[in-house]
């Protein structure tokens, strides 16, 4: 496992980014080289958040006709869908990002720090193949049609109402980006502190951080216990816990 593992991340850091920007989202730069400079985690796919219009019912084979990853104005909210010939769609879609993780202890890691910054419908999955994959996702979206068969369905002021909703919502997704960031970095730096103290320097605080997520590990391999959640919401009695270690 741990070579198969080795050689996954070496080929997924090395192929080509096929998305449409064609590279990492500026806002989340830092999340994705801090887990990709980890031994045990590498980055499959990501998104920072994104305002978009689109023209058509589902995003594949559909027009795109304004995309930001940061905040946007009305003008040009409305500029765009004035170009719409179908049925045009104004979305928010917040934070995306898959990891894919050496450990499933690892995985369990990473999806509570998401879980506590915010992000509600992460989750684990686990492939016949051995793939382990935390996905941190949020559920404050948006999606609001804006025209049918090109007529637009509201007013001006309908559209500079749900732009400052939208922008909202960003600020909020980033605010969670931030603390997502911040948390793992204490995470990480605390699943590396040796079990057992070596010396007497240590402070009580990292003492009881480290029992904390050690005991919260025991809990989670004992028999009967599910390790995986589809929507984040099986992982509540585990919060309290869970929040220790980011105090």
């Amino acid at each position: 496992m741990e070579k198969g593992f080795h050689q996954w991340k070496e080929q997924c850091l090395n192929k080509l980014d096929l998305s449409k920007k064609g590279q990492v989202d500026e806002d989340i730069a830092h999340v994705v080289s801090l887990l990709n400079s980890c031994e045990q985690y590498f980055t499959t796919s990501s998104c920072s958040g994104r305002i978009i219009l689109i023209d058509g019912a589902q995003k594949h084979g559909c027009v795109w006709l304004f995309v930001s990853h940061q905040q946007c104005k009305s003008d040009d909210l409305m500029s765009a869908v004035a170009r719409s010939s179908g049925d045009a769609v104004l979305k928010f879609e917040p934070f995306v990002l898959h990891v894919q993780c050496r450990r499933l202890e690892d995985a369990q890691l990473t999806h509570s720090v998401a879980i506590n910054s915010g992000f509600r419908n992460s989750g684990l999955t686990v492939s016949k193949t051995g793939k382990i994959i935390t996905a941190v996702r949020s559920t404050h979206g948006l999606e609001v049609p804006l025209s049918h068969q090109g007529k637009l369905l509201v007013e001006q002021e309908y559209i500079c109402f749900l732009t400052q909703i939208a922008n909202q919502k960003m600020e909020e997704n980033l605010r969670r980006i931030h603390r997502f960031y911040q948390n793992l970095q204490s995470a990480l730096h605390t699943d590396k502190l040796p079990a057992e103290p070596q010396t007497h320097h240590h402070s009580q605080e990292t003492k009881n951080q480290t029992s904390v997520y050690k005991r919260r590990r025991r809990r989670e391999q004992q028999p009967g216990t599910d390790c995986c959640h589809g929507d984040g919401s099986s992982i509540e009695p585990e919060l309290d816990d869970c929040l220790d270690l980011f105090t």
